[in-house]
């Protein structure tokens, strides 16, 4: 878009349905370069991204003319189709609906990114639902608990 800036981060969460660890560590970095690759035919940016064996951290920079759920949308279907095809997880494999989107200033970036990049040690201490829910409310956003991630802490 002609004559348009911006500066928009977002962290995007989204987890394996079920909650299963399909995202093992002989897989992780081939799913996270696909990923990568998604995001960029979309011409958005990877700043950072990590799989959990059960749930995956992005973080974004992104233009004004995508809007968050298409892109998540489009990781989420184009993942599962390569790593179905590749034969790396079996054909029970599927993101759970829904995601979270959380947003971030220029001089909180690279918190973030170090944030991410460190979700497994992150996650010897605090459980994906502590870390789910301590977004939510630290962003005032107001859920219904039926509709937040299975969760089997």
């Amino acid at each position: 878009m002609a004559n348009t800036y911006s500066q928009i981060y977002i962290q995007m969460v989204f987890a394996v349905k079920g909650r299963q660890n399909f995202i093992l560590e002989p897989i992780r970095e081939r799913l996270q370069q696909y990923i990568s690759g998604i995001i960029t035919q979309n011409k958005q940016k990877t700043l950072a991204i990590y799989s959990m064996p059960d749930h995956t951290h992005i973080l974004t920079s992104m233009q004004p003319d995508i809007n968050t759920s298409d892109l998540v949308r489009d990781i989420k279907s184009g993942s599962t189709t390569f790593l179905k095809n590749e034969k790396l997880v079996n054909d029970s494999f599927t993101w759970q609906s829904g995601f979270g989107a959380f947003s971030y200033s220029k001089s909180q970036s690279k918190n973030v990114i170090n944030y991410i990049l460190n979700q497994e040690k992150h996650h010897q201490k605090k459980t994906f639902r502590q870390e789910y829910l301590q977004f939510l409310k630290l962003f005032e956003i107001e859920y219904d608990e039926k509709y937040l991630f299975e969760f089997y802490d």
